[in-house]
């Protein structure tokens, strides 16, 4: 197993009334592979992963003035948070009138989160976003077993729920070389901009950290002002 496939543990910090989950250097590697019994035991060789072209989920026209870059874990409750009271807002206001395009850039902190991406993507572009919906709101039921068996079938629920069926939520689920290829762009992504923690916001190349819909409207604004 490559180094580039463990992460730090997540830790919870709790910071101006808003919180992220920010990757703590002094808690133990925890390994996102191999998945669990419950998972595949894919071991394509890495340049099979490096093949796999790994894209940022979309919003907007990309020619939009502003350009929104979130960094979000679908295990952090901040992001789910932000989910729930600030993007539907956000994407009304801004990503669906044409004035932002945003763009969402996954972070996982632990297997769990892995595994939700995973589900994600598998619907393709035109479902992502409504099942990063439901993997956010319903975020305390589904993730909340500690045994990984019961999480895999909480998942299939929701890809099940989504329009997707048990025989392509495995093929996704169980596709080795893509978790891989989706580790190795999370880390390199996450270079970019120094993103330490979740969520992270990225406002035409400055760095913002979770905030309010009010405040992000303030800044948004002045963006489109220039």
């Amino acid at each position: 197993m490559s180094k580039k496939t463990t992460l730090a543990a997540a830790a919870l910090v709790i910071a101006g009334g808003f919180g992220l989950w920010s990757v703590s250097s002094q808690n133990a590697a925890q390994t996102l592979l191999p998945v669990s019994t419950a998972m595949a035991q894919d071991t394509a060789p890495a340049a099979d992963a490096q093949a796999i072209e790994i894209k940022d989920m979309t919003l907007g026209p990309v020619d939009a003035k502003v350009t929104l870059i979130e960094y979000a874990s679908y295990t952090c409750p901040h992001c789910a948070n932000f989910h729930t009271n600030v993007f539907k807002d956000l994407k009304r206001d801004y990503i669906d009138t044409g004035k932002v395009h945003f763009v969402y850039r996954e972070v996982y902190f632990d297997r769990y989160g892995l595994w939700a991406a995973m589900v994600a993507r598998c619907g393709g572009d035109m479902k992502y976003f409504g099942v990063q919906e439901m993997l956010y709101s319903d975020m305390q039921s589904w993730a909340a077993s500690d045994d990984p068996n019961v999480v895999v079938s909480n998942l299939k629920k929701i890809g099940r729920t989504a329009g997707m069926d048990d025989a392509q939520l495995d093929a996704c689920m169980q596709n080795g070389a893509m978790a891989q290829a989706m580790v190795e762009h999370y880390e390199t992504v996450m270079q970019e901009y120094e993103v330490q923690g979740t969520p992270t916001l990225i406002i035409n190349g400055t760095k913002h950290a979770n905030m309010s819909y009010a405040d992000l409207k303030t800044i948004l604004d002045a963006e489109l002002a220039k």
